[in-house]
């Protein structure tokens, strides 16, 4: 198989629900005029609690310094796993194993080097970011596995760890991780839809995405229906993604109702998805081994999975014929240590 180390320089980003009309100018330049800008990579997911942006350096210098807009310190890299050396990294739509395709091979071998990893999910491809501080580590990690290629100015490079740039790590990649928490997680009610379309259909349902980004609920009812328990109700969660020219949407199916069904299209089996939010309380950046506490598990019992991180939260959909079977295994694994 291949990694390879995309050509984006990425920041994550949270924008608060009571700001959000301040950077409404540049949002929507940046999902409907991406001819005017430079930016390539942008991701927008919204959650009870905030906006969370993830997007490229240009893109970053269309928002304004603001009070409302926090932004992570590091710079992110996407990794992206091919298992057909000639497939394009996004070019057609992803396998249905998702995020669970790599948990083995990436994921939980980073998480044993103690590398915070960020997820993005997408209808085409799984991106998996690390900070660019980390990229030693990934490669000295990873190079047993893959073929690693780094993209520099629209070509792959074939890319060499360093004998001298290991961080600790031991070459049998059996290191001891420290324990990790066991996050609770939450089963909102709602089902999702994994979906695409042509970009060039965009200003079609301009209004409509606006309207749902945008104007969708007030930052007092977002508040609320958060502290209410999403295990309980339902969540509100709308993702967007426009990467290297490719669309990627999540949302619930009250949202996709809104939407004229002849532009968005899904897989051919039409799946249903449900949500597990991991996280009591923000998660922060620095902790390891959150995305392979709930990948890991699905992939032994080969479950599918998409998986979203936000600023605050993360996010793992699965299969909605698998929820009962997923909510059993990750109690099981937080009541019985030795599962973990």
């Amino acid at each position: 198989m291949e990694l390879h180390i995309l050509d984006h320089r990425l920041r994550v980003t949270n924008i608060a629900k009571s700001g959000l009309a301040h950077f409404t100018h540049a949002l929507i330049k940046l999902i409907f005029l991406r001819r005017r800008t430079r930016c390539k990579f942008f991701s927008m997911t919204e959650t009870p609690e905030n906006f969370t942006v993830v997007l490229d350096e240009e893109g970053f210098k269309e928002l304004e310094a603001s009070s409302q807009l926090q932004a992570e310190d590091s710079v992110w890299l996407p990794l992206n796993v091919l298992s057909d050396a000639n497939a394009s990294a996004s070019a057609s739509p992803q396998a249905a194993a998702g995020v669970t395709k790599v948990a083995e091979s990436v994921i939980a071998p980073l998480a044993r080097q103690h590398v915070s990893v960020f997820m993005l999910s997408t209808y085409q491809t799984d991106f998996i970011l690390v900070r660019e501080k980390d990229l030693p580590v990934v490669v000295s990690t990873l190079e047993e596995e893959f073929n690693i290629f780094r993209e520099v100015g629209g070509e792959s490079l074939l890319v060499r760890g360093h004998d001298d740039v290991t961080n600790g790590l031991h070459k049998n990649g059996k290191q001891a991780v420290a324990s990790c928490t066991l996050h609770p997680v939450l089963i909102p009610q709602n089902r999702f839809c994994v979906m695409s379309l042509d970009p060039d259909t965009l200003p079609s349902i301009a209004t409509t995405l606006i309207d749902v980004l945008f104007y969708s609920g007030s930052p007092k009812e977002d508040a609320e229906s958060s502290s209410s328990g999403a295990d309980l109700e339902r969540i509100k969660f709308f993702s967007f993604s426009l990467i290297d020219g490719y669309v990627s949407l999540v949302m619930d199916t009250d949202a996709q109702r809104q939407f004229p069904a002849d532009l968005l299209f899904t897989s051919s089996s039409g799946e249903l998805w449900r949500m597990v939010r991991i996280g009591g309380q923000p998660l922060g950046f620095d902790e390891c081994g959150i995305v392979a506490q709930i990948s890991q598990p699905l992939a032994d019992c080969d479950i599918s999975a998409y998986y979203i991180s936000t600023f605050s939260f993360d996010h793992a959909l699965v299969p909605e014929e698998d929820i009962s079977r997923v909510s059993d295994l990750l109690h099981k694994q937080r009541t019985d240590p030795t599962t973990s």
